[in-house]
């Protein structure tokens, strides 16, 4: 199994599509200058307690107030509040996190109000990212995740991943991480820890200190609401996350973000810096590649997968649908239970594909194909938790129902990725008429002619769908070549295989787009 990386800069966002075998698993978009991501630190202040909730309400410097439940502050509460309290309201050095006397733990079952008041200074993480309508999730369990481990100041607990099966192994990493870890810092070993030497993890561990230690002195300076720490860019963060020593290839459109992830990976892997290519060719990425092909295909209400299967997925405000459906198949198998188990079985990896392509959360209830033997399934259960191992976010599977149905919660963090596949047509402008496609490369020209002859440009691009640049480069006196003997001027026509077939669009030398 290969895997490979795509990333796409624009200047409003980075996509990262994750292929494995060929096949898009994960696309991820990035706002650039995005605020409130998951991980990030704020010092805020705390707006209105919710008693009948158990829960306040805290002004990060969002639009919308964001949300901390009591059972989200963690135990040591007390500890990083006092700490806190000290750092912000006292001048002098601050002292180090190992040298503090700790506070007991809070009541698991006791109350918000009796920690937290209007108008309080309070530390806090995004656990989950603005959905809709809603503000950030919050925690007060601070973490600072790096890619073998996640320090947790004030814990003093090591826990191991509990993908790492082999109990020698557990064993060897929570004696390890015992030994080398300072007082008042707790520590959760990571998957990618297994195998590691101690020089690794201590160097990781020493970082993820020199990290929050440095955050310290910033809190006397930080302006109420304001970013006291904030994530590693998306790109590393992403990588930290995601990357395994079988990435055969990660292609990079931008010099800037090209560089980043070459020093990350020389840094955690140097025997794969070379994986890493930058790519400067005029076909965008996505397209050279067949990424924007296999986005059109997969995000449509209707997938299909397997020998004339598909599958409808229905979003709704409280959960997410998916209707499972044999469509032609069923000529072929040999009677009607046989036929219902094998797509059934094929759509399990199709489906946790998707909820991870979309990063689908909440509850999912998934309509099976109806099968009466109990045996079966238990088969399609087994293939549902055997291919949603793969998943890195927090879910749970419940067994089928006797109708078949399956329910699976997801955590959400972060919004839906919702791509709409469907296009309003650039020529008629969904009014259903058009100007005689003879007369397209005309219209064309034409502009050609008053971009060169008007507006005095030295050079245009002109992006085009691959069929129509076909045709205007077709031959050897082809259109485009006329074009550029007329006017004397440099003219790049680009094939986009995201364009609609009668849509155009002209760039300047800056590449900045002429609207006509």
């Amino acid at each position: 199994m290969s895997n490979e990386l795509f990333i796409s800069v624009s200047p409003s966002e980075i996509v990262f599509a994750l292929v494995e075998d060929k096949r898009l698993i994960e696309l991820t978009r990035e706002k650039i200058g995005t605020k409130f991501t998951v991980g990030d630190i704020y010092l805020g202040k705390v707006k209105k307690i919710m008693p009948g909730l158990n829960a306040t309400f805290v002004d990060v410097g969002h639009e919308k107030d964001a949300f901390l439940h009591y059972l989200d502050m963690g135990p040591q509460f007390s500890t990083l509040n006092k700490f806190v309290q000290n750092i912000t309201s006292r001048k002098g050095k601050v002292l180090s996190t190992t040298k503090i006397q700790p506070e007991p733990d809070i009541n698991k079952h006791g109350k918000i109000s009796q920690l937290l008041k209007a108008g309080q200074n309070i530390l806090v993480q995004v656990a989950k990212e603005p959905i809709s309508t809603k503000g950030p999730r919050l925690t007060s369990e601070l973490s600072i995740a790096g890619r073998y481990m996640v320090l947790v100041p004030f814990g003093d607990k090591v826990s191991v991943s509990q993908k790492i099966t082999t109990n020698e192994e557990r064993d060897r990493l929570k004696r390890l991480i015992q030994s080398i870890k300072p007082r008042n810092y707790g520590v959760i070993i990571r998957t990618a820890s297994e195998g590691k030497m101690v020089a690794d993890l201590d160097q990781e561990l020493k970082r993820l200190i020199a990290k929050w230690e440095s955050m310290l002195p910033k809190l006397k300076k930080v302006k109420v609401p304001g970013l006291a720490l904030g994530e590693l860019s998306r790109t590393t963060a992403l990588l930290r996350d995601i990357y395994t020593p079988d990435f055969s290839n990660i292609h990079i459109d931008d010099y800037a973000v090209y560089e980043e992830v070459s020093e990350y990976i020389e840094r955690i892997a140097p025997e794969k810096k070379k994986t890493v290519k930058f790519y400067d060719k005029n076909v965008p990425v996505f397209d050279a590649f067949g990424i924007e092909k296999q986005i059109k295909a997969s995000f449509g209400k209707t997938v299909t997968f397997k020998s004339g299967a598909y599958i409808i997925i229905e979003h709704t405000e409280a959960f997410h649908v998916i209707d499972v459906n044999s469509g032609n198949r069923s000529k072929a198998a040999n009677n009607q239970e046989t036929n219902a188990l094998e797509v059934n079985l094929a759509a399990c990896e199709e489906i946790a594909r998707q909820l991870r392509l979309r990063d689908m959360g909440g509850i999912i209830v998934i309509d099976f194909i109806d099968m009466n033997d109990n045996d079966n399934r238990q088969l399609v259960y087994q293939r549902m938790k055997e291919v949603m191992d793969a998943d890195r976010t927090k879910h749970h599977i419940l067994p089928l129902s006797k109708f078949c149905l399956m329910q699976i919660t997801r955590q959400r963090v972060r919004p839906e990725q919702n791509i709409d596949t469907s296009e309003v047509c650039p020529a008629c402008k969904g009014t259903g008429k058009v100007s005689p496609s003879v007369l397209f490369a005309d219209e064309i020209a034409s502009k050609v002619d008053y971009i060169f002859s008007d507006l005095n440009h030295k050079k245009i691009t002109v992006e085009v769908h691959p069929y129509v640049e076909a045709y205007l480069k077709n031959g050897f006196f082809s259109l485009v070549r006329k074009w550029r003997w007329k006017y004397m001027k440099k003219i790049e026509l680009k094939g986009i295989e995201s364009m609609a077939l009668l849509e155009v669009r002209f760039f300047d030398e800056a590449m900045e787009e002429i609207i006509f």
